[in-house]
């Protein structure tokens, strides 16, 4: 079976309250203009991958848009008999673009990777890791049900949790190494069930007053959402509750918080998914209990478009190479 990330994120410009317009929209066969490829070993979460350039991602049908239905595709290796204590080919890509304070990124998926040892992620990162933060939009390990949000950031920034926030709260100082966590309660956000529901849509509004995550199920997708062009204005006051909420007044956004890059990426085992209590509360399928990367089904990621929103008046971020 195949997994995929079905993927629109956007850029838009807010001209009023909670109003967004598009800035930039990464969809279809241009879907992989304007991303870094990161060629190197996972460096980041010690996972059982590496990440290869755009030539050998294409070349090996690692990164490429599905002729027929434009959706982007991005998994890892699993065809490839791969000898112990080597490493799985995968891909990383970091948008070019940083997007500020005032962004909306709304993301589409329709597949993601799931299963023991696979750890799949769509977060976004400051240029100074960590005085710049990072927001954990979506995230999860091994055979989880559920999605995980998550903000990371330097000493100081901590997570209440408010009244109309609807996952549920776990770590709240967002310094430490998980950082401080939501888990979704909406049913079909992550694994198996995503799968089996078609995907779905995840958004998160990065703004001074705070930052905001939702999930809506395929079925459950706001016809605010559905029924957008590039010249509708987006109103997140119209979604509802957020699945979570981070309130700037438990953490100064604007300090802790730089214009942020997106990024997505597949590892395999590593610090979260391969850690032994993690890896045994969902799988069992070694006689050692560890997690390996040996034949994985759930790999595949497919993305059809990918959109951010932004409100600084018209203000477009130069865009940076991430250090990798």
């Amino acid at each position: 079976m195949k997994l995929g990330f079905a993927l629109s994120c956007l850029a838009l410009l807010r001209l009023a309250g909670a109003s967004y317009h598009l800035t930039r929209e990464y969809s279809g066969q241009n879907f992989f203009s304007g991303w870094n490829f990161i060629a190197n070993w996972d460096n980041l979460t010690n996972g059982d991958v590496n990440y290869i350039d755009q030539q050998d991602a294409s070349s090996q049908q690692l990164a490429y848009v599905r002729s027929g239905t434009n959706n982007a595709i991005i998994k890892v290796d699993n065809a490839t008999n791969v000898v112990y204590m080597n490493k799985r080919n995968s891909v990383r890509i970091e948008s070019i673009d940083f997007y500020g304070v005032g962004s909306l990124f709304i993301i589409d998926a329709l597949h993601m990777p799931f299963g023991c040892s696979v750890w799949p992620s769509i977060w976004t990162k400051g240029a100074n890791w960590p005085s710049d933060g990072e927001i954990d939009i979506v995230e999860g390990v091994n055979l989880m049900t559920t999605n995980q949000m998550a903000l990371h950031s330097q000493p100081g920034c901590s997570h209440t949790t408010p009244q109309d926030q609807t996952g549920t709260s776990g770590v709240t100082d967002c310094s430490q190494g998980a950082g401080c966590t939501v888990v979704e309660k909406k049913p079909n956000s992550y694994g198996a069930g995503f799968a089996a529901a078609q995907g779905g849509v995840f958004a998160a509004q990065f703004d001074v007053s705070g930052i905001y995550m939702w999930f809506w199920s395929r079925a459950d997708i706001p016809d605010a959402i559905k029924q957008a062009t590039s010249a509708s204005p987006m109103d997140t006051s119209t979604w509802g509750p957020p699945s979570g909420a981070y309130p700037s007044s438990s953490c100064d956004i604007s300090k802790f918080f730089g214009a942020q890059q997106l990024v997505i990426d597949i590892t395999l085992c590593g610090d979260w998914a391969g850690l032994q209590s993690v890896y045994q509360s969902t799988c069992h399928t070694t006689p050692t209990g560890n997690c390996v990367r040996a034949s994985f089904p759930f790999y595949c990621a497919i993305i059809p478009e990918v959109p951010v929103f932004n409100p600084d008046c018209g203000q477009r971020f130069r865009p940076r190479k991430s250090a990798v």
